[in-house]
């Protein structure tokens, strides 16, 4: 029997992390402050090794509860899943104990069958809306649960651009979101794959698919670099789904509660309209200005900057909130402590416990550890004029020879040299390339992106969004800014403007030395945790 932990009501009996994941565990506490957060529950971390071995036993309680849960979903909303009339459509995602940000799988819009589809039409009157959804299930399902490559669907999707002379697929209208729908299901028909139409079977192989990432290549190299052997496994949380895609008054987006480059107390938001969650933290969306977000929504960000407040005196840290605006209303879909640069993470601490929310014995046990040469700030001697520039999204400047793809980063890296890795996205797939390189450089995406937070983590200078940025199919050619680079050219890198020079660059350091004379203070005071 496994017994599924019910969220979203703030009204379910405390489970923690270890059990539910912390995914699952924050939402639980955000939903008690009387935040909006969408009804859900969690499969737990307990099935993860017996669903990933293959065991019969666990994959029929994975059924079972499956079953109980959408029960405990539909009679929270009032709709049913796969409904011709209201229908529930629910999103699947993973979760540890501890946060993996982009390393495990998820999967949006389950439940989007073709019953579904029309009850989605009838809900909202909007064909688009409807197979928007569609589309976005049948991508995610077809890579993520059947294995189908993606260029087999990026290539049908080039066909269907190409016939309606679009550049996105965002441009589609409905009519030609359904035949895109088919297209995709004709290509997994060719590769004898399919996805199921009955709702039920597509929430069972989605969750059988989130358990079973846990042992992903990328999963593993994660859990490696960042010292992680110990977790157990990932629990499944399903989730009502809100809709970011429905209107142009829609959105996906993340925001930190501070900077966490260099730690001022400002919000970092970033959001993309018409969309839903992936396609700002799978970095493949170059996300909306801050301007712009604050003239289509323009009481989005009050609402967002109390919640923050809220949030960051209840979890006594820096929080990284992933959000979903639906018709202009606001939900949150997760909520954890933010990746942070060593520059941040200092400046953090010391803010809090002027703050009051935390005391200066936990300030320095959150420092313990922190290298404190990593503490230095460092920038290039002589800027000048940059030969293209993009988002900065991790502080620092890195001087390095270019590599375009992980593998690449990797070989340069083991011959003794600095890295500077060039990418087309943030994509969390090349999370050995950055464990090796010394900075990285993305032609789109932006600084709330999954890997993004991973380059931040690992204290890598890192900018996104460099729209003159071209990779070379082979990955071994690129131009920026017309200018041609070959794999191995020097190139200099600066994450605190976005910067990006030709060639090698003179770098300085300079200290924190008041931040870290604080610090010193209060070890002197009689506090026994010290910093390396």
């Amino acid at each position: 029997m496994v017994a599924i932990v019910k969220l979203g009501l703030g009204t379910s009996a405390a489970a923690s992390a270890e059990e539910i994941g912390a995914k699952a565990a924050n939402l639980d506490q955000v939903a008690r402050l009387g935040i909006p957060v969408p009804p859900a529950f969690v499969l737990p971390i307990d099935l993860c090794a017996a669903i990933v071995s293959g065991d019969a036993g666990a994959e029929a309680a994975m059924r079972r509860a499956l079953a109980e849960g959408i029960v405990y979903l539909e009679s929270a909303l009032g709709r049913r899943f796969g409904d011709r009339r209201q229908p529930l459509l629910v999103s699947v995602r993973s979760g540890a104990a501890r946060s993996m940000p982009g390393m495990l799988e998820t999967v949006l819009d389950v439940g989007a069958s073709g019953e579904a589809v029309h009850g989605l039409i009838r809900m909202t009157g909007n064909p688009r809306f409807a197979y928007d959804c569609a589309r976005r299930l049948t991508e995610s399902y077809a890579t993520t649960v059947c294995g189908l490559a993606a260029k087999v669907l990026d290539d049908a999707l080039d066909r269907i651009k190409h016939s309606e002379n679009v550049t996105a697929e965002r441009d589609l209208d409905g009519e030609a979101l359904g035949r895109l729908v088919t297209a995709y299901h004709d290509a997994l028909a060719e590769a004898d794959l399919v996805l199921p139409d009955d709702p039920m079977e597509q929430l069972v192989g989605a969750a059988r698919a989130v358990y079973r990432s846990w042992m992903s290549a990328r999963a593993r190299t994660y859990r490696t670099i960042e010292k992680l052997e110990h977790l157990r496994g990932t629990a499944v949380l399903v989730q009502a789904m809100v809709y970011g895609n429905r209107n142009l008054r829609s959105g996906a987006g993340v925001v930190f509660s501070r900077d966490p480059s260099s730690g001022p107390r400002s919000p970092v938001i970033e959001m993309v309209f018409g969309a839903q969650g992936e396609d700002v933290v799978s970095g493949r969306r170059t996300p909306e200005s801050e301007a712009t977000i604050k003239a289509v929504l323009p009481d989005l960000l009050p609402e967002l900057g109390d919640v923050l407040t809220r949030l960051e005196r209840a979890f006594k840290d820096i929080q990284d909130v992933e959000f979903t605006i639906e018709d202009s209303r606001l939900w949150i879909l997760q909520t954890r402590a933010a990746k942070r640069t060593p520059r941040a993470a200092l400046r953090f601490a010391i803010d809090l416990v002027s703050e009051g929310l935390i005391s200066k014995d936990e300030a320095v046990k959150r420092l313990d550890g922190l290298d404190l040469d990593l503490l230095t700030r460092t920038r290039f001697a002589e800027p000048g004029e940059p030969t293209a520039s993009g988002i900065a999204a991790s502080n620092g400047v890195a001087v390095g020879r270019a590599a375009f793809s992980a593998e690449a980063a990797a070989r340069l890296a083991a011959d003794g040299n600095s890295v500077i890795l060039l990418r087309p996205e943030t994509s969390t797939a090349d999370i050995a390339g950055f464990a090796a390189a010394t900075g990285i450089v993305t032609a789109i995406g932006g600084r709330t992106a999954h890997a993004a937070l991973v380059a931040r983590q690992m204290g890598k200078p890192c900018i996104v969004g460099c729209a003159t940025l071209a990779i070379a199919p082979d990955e071994q050619h690129a131009t920026i800014a017309d200018a041609a680079l070959t794999e191995g050219d020097w190139l200099s890198v600066d994450g605190d403007s976005g910067a990006i020079y030709l060639g090698k660059r003179t770098v300085v350091s300079e200290r924190p030395q008041a931040e870290i004379d604080q610090v010193k203070r209060w070890r002197s005071a009689g506090l026994t945790t010290t910093i390396v």
